[in-house]
């Protein structure tokens, strides 16, 4: 299974450690040649024997362990996006760019050393018990949660399919404690994360992130904008880290042609050349459109960004973008472990490349550091954007004028005003 995804790295990982299967990988993709791959195996081989032998700690010196350490410094030693991933990371790293998992489908969050519902996944088991958004998870299976960490609350969430797990909560505003029993479903989580029609008929879109359905959720969020006969659209990419390629290539082809060109990505030999073009036969979207972005718009949303820009399809509004523009290859290893490989870089319809550039906006609107932080919450929880008070009340600050967006607004506004106007003719 090979799948080709753009994501920020969480980090970088210092120091290269190599071993015998490193360098066995290194030669099945033609990195090394042979005489030097069986020189740099030997000598590891005789590294590994040394730290075998005399480490104080044999269970940090066996095999296995430095295996996979050493196949993370190699694959983390060569740029910050490629990397080694074990089983469990590679089973997550899964969920999150197919958009499914197994578990009740309740969204989460960590404060103050406690446990909320942030709000269920519509129709999923967390939903049809009745469970709400603001609802405190005390206990899972029994297991009172004292000072939780949330990465093992969520994995205590999720499960196989069919498995059941008993959750406790806490209800505030009701001031009643009940319990619930669901049994686990695959869930299917949103990259939309708002889709409504502002003042003036202009349609507005968030796409959070770029899923394997990302592509379908967008057209059926223009679909319904197209119902409520929007006059043009603002597509907030703004803190999209990326995700699949082939999603962006979808949010972008209903406002290109059949067989326009939206992307293409070259590889290190001039063969290694992929073009993404539109295939749909149906007319292109032709309203007025623009998109937002900001130095955290990374990767598959660049890809968008750069198309629609470089087309003169979108007006981009915002700051610049955070300028990751290479492409990673899945592979699959043994013992269900994968590998995360950068293989190629990605350039715009007129041989932009944006890694380490970024898209710069046509009209740039700077945030403060206050801004920033604020927009990101709204961001996050546009629920909560739409009713400042229940903003403040969580976050015990005001949403703040969103700048950029006002900004986007009055574009269109101002487009939609030329479009009507037409001079006297004597």
């Amino acid at each position: 299974m090979l799948k080709r995804i753009l994501t920020i790295a969480a980090g970088i990982v210092l120091g290269v450690c190599l071993v015998a299967g490193a360098a066995r990988l290194a030669t099945a993709l033609g990195i090394l040649p042979g005489n030097e791959l069986n020189q740099s195996a030997a000598y590891v081989r005789k590294v590994m024997s040394l730290i075998g032998d005399n480490y104080y700690d044999p269970a940090k010196a066996a095999t296995p362990e430095l295996t996979k350490a050493a196949l993370r410094g190699m694959t983390e030693s060569l740029d910050p996006h490629s990397e080694f991933m074990d089983a469990k990371e590679y089973a997550l790293l899964n969920e999150d760019m197919g958009s499914e998992f197994g578990g009740i489908g309740l969204q989460v969050e960590a404060r103050k050393n406690h446990i909320y519902v942030v709000i269920p996944v519509k129709d999923s088991p967390g939903d049809r018990a009745g469970i709400r958004g603001g609802d405190e998870i005390t206990s899972i299976d029994g297991a009172p949660l004292e000072k939780p960490d949330i990465d093992n609350v969520v994995e205590k969430l999720r499960g196989k399919p069919r498995t059941q797990v008993t959750i406790s909560l806490h209800r505030a505003s009701e001031k009643r404690d009940f319990t619930a029993t669901l049994t686990r479903e695959m869930i299917k989580t949103q990259s939309i994360g708002s889709t409504r029609v502002l003042p003036g008929g202009i349609g507005y879109i968030l796409i959070t992130q770029f899923t394997e359905r990302t592509g379908e959720e967008f057209c059926d969020a223009l679909n319904q904008l197209a119902d409520k006969n929007v006059t043009s659209l603002i597509i907030d990419l703004r803190n999209n880290p990326g995700g699949v390629l082939e999603s962006a290539v979808a949010v972008a082809e209903p406002f290109f042609k059949k067989c326009e060109l939206i992307v293409y990505t070259q590889g290190r030999a001039p063969v290694d050349r992929d073009e993404y073009r539109a295939e749909s036969d149906d007319k292109p979207i032709t309203v007025p459109v623009a998109i937002l972005i900001n130095e955290n718009s990374a990767s598959a949303a660049e890809i968008v960004a750069g198309a629609m820009k470089d087309t003169g399809r979108a007006v981009i509004v915002g700051e610049r973008s955070f300028g990751k523009g290479s492409v990673q290859t899945i592979f699959d290893l043994d013992n269900g472990e994968g590998m995360r490989l950068t293989t190629a870089r990605y350039y715009t319809p007129g041989g932009e490349t944006i890694h380490e550039r970024g898209v710069s906006p046509q009209v740039e609107v700077v945030l403060t550091p206050d801004e920033d932080d604020n927009i990101a919450l709204q961001l996050s929880r546009p629920e909560l954007a739409e009713t400042p008070a229940a903003f403040k009340e969580r976050f015990d600050v005001a949403p703040m004028p969103d700048r950029q967006l006002q900004t986007a607004v009055t574009i269109l506004q101002a487009l939609a005003t030329l479009t009507r106007w037409e001079p006297s003719r004597e």
